[in-house]
Order: structure tokens, then sequence, then C-alpha cells
């Protein structure tokens, strides 16, 4: 019993900065202000959205971010999967060095080499572009191990199989491997599509228009930065809502492959 309770309370406390943030975009901004706070619902839920839709040009932003988070999910997945496999059945010289080079981009964060990579990607003509915004963060080194780590797990025998059956490698990565990789796939895809979506600092860099900016950005230019204007919580909290249903449309939709993938991962 005592557990439960503390399960509960701990569950209270993370999910209640979510639920003031809904509390305070169905409120009008003298309530928002209004000490002490009030903690329960209000019923302008529907001028708060609107607004923020139409204030926060939210359609193109959410379309916007939408490209962002799936090119660079099925782009870091399909290149992890292709990278690792070549790490794990190919047999050629350094395949070693190559390996461990890949793994050492871990310790270089995308803050580190932004500056490089943006240069890469003036030169390119990509700035402002969807190409921009996505390509630069395809590579992932984790996702690559994790994949290396998986097909290692697989036997032998199932290659020596497929080989004798005639299958070429192409074959034998897309009716074998990737089947089983199936549950692998739908957990880095919910990771990498949030890791995506609330990217902040590459589209702020790369995009120069209001018409390629994301979201996440959007959100943040709701804020007013003139000292004499009062910020419309409710609002930019209706905004952020919104930004949210994506992100969580993804978990709900791939939950029980989500968590079948986590627990395949750790074993």
């Amino acid at each position: 019993m005592l557990v439960h309770a503390g399960l509960i309370a701990v569950i209270a406390l993370i999910a209640f900065p979510l639920y003031y943030a809904f509390v305070i975009s169905t409120q009008s901004l003298g309530e928002v202000t209004s000490v002490p706070p009030r903690l329960t619902p209000s019923w302008h839920v529907g001028e708060n959205y609107a607004a923020a839709w139409v204030k926060g040009k939210l359609g193109r932003l959410l379309v916007n971010s939408l490209v962002m988070a799936v090119g660079i999910a099925v782009g870091k997945i399909a290149i992890s999967i292709l990278s690792a496999f070549a790490i794990v059945y190919f047999n050629f010289r350094g395949k070693q060095v190559v390996f461990w080079m890949i793994f050492v981009t871990l310790m270089l964060p995308v803050p580190v080499r932004i500056m490089s990579t943006y240069e890469v990607i003036s030169t390119l003509g990509w700035i402002d572009s969807y190409w921009g915004l996505t390509v630069p963060l395809m590579a992932s080194a984790t996702a690559t191990f994790l994949f290396r780590q998986f097909y290692q797990t697989v036997p032998d025998s199932l290659a020596e199989a497929a080989q004798l059956d005639g299958a070429g490698p192409l074959r034998f990565l897309w009716s074998f491997l990737l089947p089983l990789s199936g549950t692998n796939i739908a957990a880095l895809f919910v990771i990498l599509f949030i890791y995506g979506w609330n990217e902040y600092l590459w589209p702020l860099m790369v995009t120069n228009s209001e018409e390629m900016r994301t979201v996440v950005i959007g959100i943040e230019k709701l804020v007013p930065r003139g000292g004499g204007e009062i910020p419309e919580w409710n609002v930019i909290m209706a905004a952020a809502m919104m930004a949210l249903l994506p992100p969580v449309a993804v978990i709900l939709f791939m939950q029980r492959w989500f968590v079948k993938g986590l627990i395949e991962s750790e074993k």
C-alpha cells in the first residue's frame, strides 16, 4: 500500500507540470495572472487554441517539424541498419577501425561539430531547406551500435541456411534480418522521432524564413521580446499543447512495439 502511494505521488509530481500547462491553455489571461493561481480548467479552450493556431501559424510549422522528425528517424534507422549489417556480415580490411571510428563519434555531440556542419550545409546550398534540416542529423553511432549488437546475437546458422537457399546479402537483409529487427526499429523510431521533433538549435541555425521554421521555434516566437507587452501564456500554452500531440500520438500508436523493442534490447 505504501509503495503504491509512493508511486502515485511520484506520477503526480511528474505529471503536474503537464496538467498545469493544459489548465493554463484553457484559461483567460486574467485567470492565468490571478493570485492564487487557479488549478482547474476553464472555458476558453476554443478561443485560446484558435488564437495560437493563427498567431503561431502552426499549420506550416507542424508540417515542417513532421518532415524533419520523420526524415531524421527514417534516415538514421536506414543508415544504421546498413552500416551495422556491413560491420557484422562482411569481412574487409579495417572493419574494426571503421566500427570504432563510428563509435568515437558518440563522444562528439552535435553542438561540438555544429559550426563545421553548418559550413558544409552552407556550401551545398541547403540552408533554409528540408535537406538542411534533416540530412546532417541522420547519421547515428548509437543506432549503429545497437543494431550491431542485435545482429551479433543472430545465429550464424541462419545466414548459412539463407546462403544455401541462394539468398544474396540484400535478400538476407530484407527477408530475414529486417523482420527480426521489427521491434528494435519501432523502438528506435519512437526515440528518434521525439529527438527530431524537439530539436531546437539546429533548425534555428539552418533556417532563415518563417516558412521553414519548426514548431518548437514557433512557440518561442509567441513570447514577446518587448518589456511593455504581457505574454499571453494561455495562448502560448495552447500552442505547446498542440505541439505535444504528434509525439504523443506516435508513442500511443507504437506503444506495444516500443516497449517490446526496449525489453528485447535489454536482453
